[in-house]
């Protein structure tokens, strides 16, 4: 016989029937893109309490501050962010960006505020930053 496409009444069809498998890629399409937007939605969270216990320090760490009303202080001197970034700056360039900074926030503080402190230290060079945190009640 010739190129034709004459099937036989009974004979076994050996293609795949691929509409069920677009139709489930086409689900799964949707779901993802339905859910895709709703995992980078943040969760509201308590983090300042926590169950780990504090870490030795052999130098005296650089400890900075910001109180409930968004205060900054560095080593317990009241200042604002300029005055924040030329401190880290001077005690850099004398000490040099390997000592450890601990950052102090309270939990009223928006977290734009920690970030932003957070920003001037790593701008201003130094690499250790750590936050402090309380450690959680048990009862």
């Amino acid at each position: 016989m010739g190129m034709g496409s004459v099937k036989k009444k009974g004979a076994v069809v050996a293609d795949i029937n691929v509409t069920p498998l677009v139709d489930v890629m086409l689900v799964l399409l949707i779901i993802f893109m339905v859910t895709a937007p709703m995992m980078t939605q943040g969760v509201d969270v308590d983090l300042p309490q926590t169950t780990s216990k504090p870490l030795k320090q052999d130098d005296k760490p650089i400890v900075i501050t910001i109180d409930p009303q968004g205060n900054i202080f560095f080593n317990q001197i009241q200042g604002d962010r300029k005055i924040l970034q030329q401190q880290l700056t001077e005690l850099a360039a004398s000490k040099g960006t390997d000592q450890p900074i601990f950052l102090r926030a309270d939990k009223q503080v928006s977290y734009g505020v920690v970030a932003q402190v957070m920003a001037d230290i790593k701008e201003s060079g130094f690499l250790k930053l750590g936050m402090v945190t309380q450690p959680e009640d048990r009862k």
